[in-house]
């Protein structure tokens, strides 16, 4: 049909496909806020509750790889149309779970498919604006809206688990799939990856379960780091990982072509995204449970409460994209971890009695701030120097350090928490005790935060202009 390939057509492509960043990106913190409704209603224990956040961001951070593969490969308009197919099922059966097991099953079914539905996304925006100043404003839309998900994800959760039910966190997600399947069909015209392609499915099968095994190993470490399952779960998927890399130096077509991670400041630039994945997917969880279990927040206002820092990262990204023009990324990516942890160690401070405007307001915005810092820079670094055919995956491998990231945190927090609370029954816990213990999650966070000042110290080296992009490059979802 001819109005597929009119111009106004490719604006209501982008809307489509910035519908479908926001529903990706909101699904990683929507759920945060009905947690502890949640957990009470389907007796989750906290092992288990940190697991339903980590399901969602493992499944989504391990797949990338691969969804970008098949959405080049297979089609990517058919792709994204089987990812949100699946998307909405998975959410649909989230939102009718019936114990702690089917919340958990669903959300790692809904990172499955996100997987395919964001590079899937980004692929069709690229193709359908291929240059120009249309590519930049469309491009800055996208981010834009990426940028704004874990925001509305916090407000949305906050007001459907106050005025609906927790259920209506993933629910929600049906309404999104239904407009972005009616603007698929409308809108988005498919379009594949030349040439004779083949699926890299050692690389796929040794990457999945070795980044699996680690994430469960650090998830066992609340019963001791010494448990011999800790210990075995860790040693496999670091073999694993190990076999991965052995493999991708040796297939003609890998999965993840060794040359995007090996280049000195591009990979620091990944560790750098893993940390501050695990600060905020990890360290803001239990954020959300101090506002709502300590200080008996509602879920509405605990959604509020949370969103001076988002907002405080959208406000600060503009300056530092005005600074990273004069200084370059290095000496952001050395300031900005350095702020954020300097107010974790605030938040660390907490008290059970403590004042929301004291204790917790003035730590989001620094907080905020910080993490402009990183991200902006971080996204130059991660495309920096990259060859036009690995953009893609350049891409989606910052989008999984981020994602994996978070999931390692908040495993670790996890087993720092239940340190500790030193085995104390959750029931018999009193608010002194929890404030402590989510305390010192933020320290965890804080010490985190300076090791990827350290990591740019030692790896993002060289001159502002041989650490700088040029020409165009493809977005970074850093949500």
């Amino acid at each position: 049909m001819s109005f597929r390939t009119s111009s106004s057509t490719r604006w209501w492509a982008l809307i489509v496909l910035a519908l479908t960043q926001l529903v990706v990106v909101l699904d990683g913190t929507i759920v945060n806020i009905a947690l502890p409704q949640a957990q009470t209603e389907l007796g989750l224990s906290d092992s288990q509750r940190q697991w339903v956040v980590t399901a969602y961001a493992l499944a989504f951070g391990a797949l990338l790889l691969l969804g970008g593969r098949i959405a080049d490969y297979w089609g990517r308009k058919r792709t994204y149309v089987v990812g949100m197919i699946g998307f909405g099922a998975a959410s649909a059966f989230g939102g009718l779970a019936q114990t702690g097991a089917e919340l958990i099953i669903a959300r790692g079914l809904q990172g499955a498919f996100a997987a395919l539905l964001a590079p899937a996304a980004l692929a069709l925006l690229t193709v359908t604006f291929p240059s120009g100043r249309d590519r930049n404003t469309a491009f800055a839309v996208f981010g834009t809206v990426a940028g704004a998900g874990a925001a509305v994800g916090l407000v949305l959760g906050g007001v459907l688990t106050e005025f609906a039910d927790w259920r209506w966190c993933l629910l929600v997600n049906l309404f999104f799939v239904a407009v972005g399947l009616v603007g698929a069909w409308l809108f988005l015209t498919e379009s594949r990856a030349p040439g004779d392609n083949r699926y890299d499915w050692p690389g796929v099968v040794t990457v999945t379960l070795g980044l699996g095994g680690l994430v469960y190993g650090f998830s066992l470490a609340e019963n001791g780091w010494g448990d011999p399952l800790t210990i075995g779960f860790l040693a496999v998927g670091v073999v694993l990982l190990a076999l991965f890399v052995w493999i991708e130096s040796r297939v003609a077509q890998p999965l993840l072509p060794l040359r995007i991670v090996t280049h000195s400041a591009r990979g620091g630039a990944f560790l750098i995204q893993a940390v501050a994945g695990s600060v905020m997917i990890g360290a803001t969880l239990y954020l959300t449970f101090h506002l709502q279990i300590v200080l008996g927040m509602s879920a509405l206002w605990a959604g509020v409460a949370s969103l001076p820092l988002p907002l405080a990262t959208m406000v600060t990204a503009p300056f530092a994209t005005k600074m990273l023009a004069k200084t370059g990324p290095r000496p952001l990516l050395i300031a900005g971890p350095l702020i954020v942890a300097a107010a974790l160690l605030y938040l660390s401070r907490i008290t059970a009695d403590g004042a929301y405007a004291v204790e917790v307001l003035p730590a989001l915005v620094v907080m905020g701030a910080g993490m402009g810092f990183i991200f902006v820079p971080l996204q130059n670094l991660a495309l920096l120097g990259v060859a036009p055919h690995d953009a893609g995956a350049a891409s989606a491998t910052a989008n999984s350090a981020m994602q994996i990231g978070g999931s390692i945190g908040l495993s670790v927090f996890t087993a720092v928490y239940a340190a500790s609370l030193g085995g104390i029954d959750h029931g018999a816990v009193d608010a002194a005790a929890l404030t402590s213990a989510y305390g010192a999650t933020f320290v965890a966070a804080a010490v985190g935060m300076v090791v990827a000042a350290a990591i740019a110290i030692g790896l993002v080296r060289g001159r502002k202009t041989e650490l700088m992009p040029t020409g165009d490059a493809a977005a970074v979802h850093v949500g």
